[in-house]
């Protein structure tokens, strides 16, 4: 099985619904995201995926998510954003975007070491 990774960030504004301590308080992180893909045949250059083309993908969902309200996006007007539920957020939303990629996992670092995982 072969498996490449890449990373990119953005930095948004959320609070906790439901949750009581600091983070129910409107406040912010500069995210981490680490998108893996797999795959058990490499294509005709040798590769899973071009980088370039997997960072374009991810960058096409995280610009949707740079420097906003996050609670006032349509997806987590219901549904609580956590780390745990950007990163399936992220996975959802990539997969969508090209089906025909395997992807292992996505994780969403909100800080140096604090991160969640969500591999579908």
């Amino acid at each position: 099985m072969y498996r490449i990774k890449i990373k990119s960030g953005f930095c948004g504004a959320h609070k906790l619904r439901g949750y009581k301590g600091k983070c129910e308080a409107l406040h912010g992180h500069n995210w981490l995201v680490e998108v893996e893909v797999q795959a058990e045949e490499l294509d005709a250059t040798g590769m899973v995926i071009d980088f370039k083309e997997l960072k374009d993908l991810l960058n096409e969902v995280i610009v949707e998510m740079d420097h906003k309200y996050l609670n006032e996006m349509v997806y987590f007007e219901k549904v609580n954003p956590t780390s745990e539920n950007i990163a399936r957020y992220i996975h959802e939303t990539v997969s969508g975007k090209r089906p025909d990629l395997v992807l292992g996992k996505v994780t969403v670092w909100e800080t140096d070491s604090s991160s969640a995982v969500y591999s579908g």
